[in-house]
């Protein structure tokens, strides 16, 4: 029987493939777990529409992505954090304070988009890198200044 795969299955395939299985295994297990449905015209037709909607919706997101990366590379971001006289900090920089500092800026940037390489634990300029999509990461400049420290 063939049947089209409505999610991935390890054995068989990728979610959208057409397959032909056992009709035992199509009607006992894939079709009534909603793993997979019948392979008729329609429902294939069907799923070449969801697939070219599917790639148009992942090209304008990485395009948006794109356009995002571009608009974050040109800016530079200034993080104020105590500092001691030595210009060590008193913590580090999280993902966090620049995902705020982003969000001043007018960008909305996820914490877990951004990565940090090694902790920033002294004043001075770094570069961060922050993964928009799958294939585009953006490179932050950021400039961290120390706050005055009453005591």
């Amino acid at each position: 029987m063939k049947i089209i795969l409505r999610k991935e299955v390890s054995s068989l395939g990728l979610q959208g493939e057409v397959v032909t299985v056992k009709d035992g295994y199509a009607r006992n297990f894939l079709i009534p777990n909603g793993l997979a449905i019948r392979a008729t015209e329609g429902a294939i037709k069907a799923i070449e529409t969801e697939k070219k909607q599917r790639a148009f919706k992942i090209e304008k997101e990485r395009k948006a992505a794109r356009e995002l990366a571009d608009s974050i590379e040109r800016i530079s971001l200034s993080v104020c954090v105590k500092a001691g006289e030595s210009g060590k900090l008193f913590g580090t920089v999280t993902p966090q304070m620049i995902a705020d500092g982003l969000k001043t800026k007018g960008f909305d940037v996820d914490r877990k988009q951004i990565t940090i390489e090694e902790p920033i634990k002294a004043l001075g300029k770094y570069e961060v890198s922050i993964k928009l999509y799958t294939d585009v990461v953006a490179t932050l400049k950021l400039e961290v200044e120390g706050e005055a420290v009453e005591g």
